[in-house]
């Protein structure tokens, strides 16, 4: 979804590389940065990585695809963690891997999270952090994102938590939902399995993608796109049609 926003696509390794080249001269891939031992290990090539992006998102604007959804009404469930959604506007998100825009504890000493109130300056040519590093207003040691990361154990789910049980109190009350499903790829299948499962019922699948669109059992339309030009179209296509 952010793509056609100007955010760097990560998908795939050559992808990562391309957005951040010190990663590939480090031999490191997406998966591997995004790990939380480094803030135990290395805080400062991790908070290199989050900090950056950190900036990036709060300078991008979301494009007028977002307003097309805004417009439609539509609820989210994202697995971004870029915050664009409240940024376009959108009150009701379900960040199912938490957000980049909130923090907590490393340890973590409690469950507290807050809202990020900090820039973190980060050298272009390593990608490392300068200090000082962002750190718990409770115990004084390292903060971290409120992001679920690969093999994470120690991140706090109860914000995002609560976000998932207002969507599905939501959805308990519809009865005739269309699921639009934008960018979601298959080797994080997450918003995949809660798109299928949120149109099993009626098979109102919209799959806008533009590597892998193909729908399981012809339940839903495809659109081999991406997000803004899908989107687009859609609008105009229900402008013809409505009164």
């Amino acid at each position: 979804m952010g793509v056609d926003s100007g955010l760097p696509d990560f998908r795939g390794t050559e992808g990562f590389w391309r957005a951040y080249p010190p990663y590939e001269r480090l031999g490191l891939k997406f998966e591997e940065i995004a790990d939380p031992v480094h803030f135990a290990d290395d805080p400062a090539l991790a908070w290199g990585f989050y900090g950056h992006r950190l900036g990036l998102y709060r300078a991008t604007v979301p494009h007028e695809g977002f307003s097309i959804l805004r417009s439609w009404g539509a609820r989210v469930f994202t697995s971004n963690v870029d915050g664009q959604f409240q940024k376009a506007g959108f009150a009701d998100v379900a960040e199912v891997h938490g957000s980049i825009h909130h923090v907590q504890c490393v340890e973590p000493c409690t469950d507290d999270i807050w809202e990020c109130s900090f820039d973190v300056a980060v050298d272009p040519e390593t990608m490392r952090a300068v200090d000082p590093l962002p750190s718990c207003p409770n115990c004084g040691g390292l903060a971290r994102p409120n992001i679920l990361m690969f093999g994470d154990w120690g991140w706090v789910p109860h914000r995002s938590q609560a976000q998932l049980d207002a969507l599905t109190e939501w959805r308990r009350s519809q009865r005739k939902l269309v699921v639009i499903e934008i960018g979601a790829g298959s080797a994080v299948p997450t918003v995949r399995r809660q798109a299928e499962l949120a149109s099993a019922a009626s098979g109102a699948l919209i799959r806008i993608n533009p590597r892998e669109p193909e729908v399981r059992h012809g339940r839903g339309v495809s659109l081999p796109v991406n997000a803004l030009e899908a989107l687009t179209a859609l609008a105009r296509a229900i402008g013809r049609t409505c009164p």
